[in-house]
């Protein structure tokens, strides 16, 4: 490989290596679990709202629409994350083949001749 290559792939493996230092499927996937906890736990309120009111309960059906809600915005950061996951393993796949290119990964290539 000539020097400018070399570059090249030294500046790409830097790009793909602050890409990946944050890893947003992760937050994605949090609040998507946070959110359907939330979720179950007003359903189990709600439902005991429904089961206990002797009169018609609005505040259990405005809790439904709440958990509703919270599922739905779940459902879609789940996809957000998973979408995102998928992403990051194809850049990690990237930055292994660069590291291979540039070989980073053997040591005995490294050390001075």
């Amino acid at each position: 490989m000539n020097a400018q290559t070399q570059e090249d792939l030294r500046s790409q493996l830097e790009r793909l290596q602050e890409s990946l230092a944050t890893r947003q499927s992760i937050l994605h996937f949090a609040h998507a679990g946070v959110s359907f906890i939330v979720a179950l736990i007003l359903a189990g309120a709600a439902a005991k709202l429904f089961w206990d009111s002797a009169k018609v309960p609005f505040l259990a059906f405005g809790v439904t629409v709440l958990v509703l809600g919270l599922v739905s915005y779940a459902l879609v950061r789940y996809r957000r994350g998973h979408r995102e996951l998928a992403e990051e393993l194809k850049r990690y796949g990237d930055l292994l083949e660069l590291r291979r290119q540039l070989h980073l990964d053997n040591p005995s290539r490294l050390l001075p001749r």
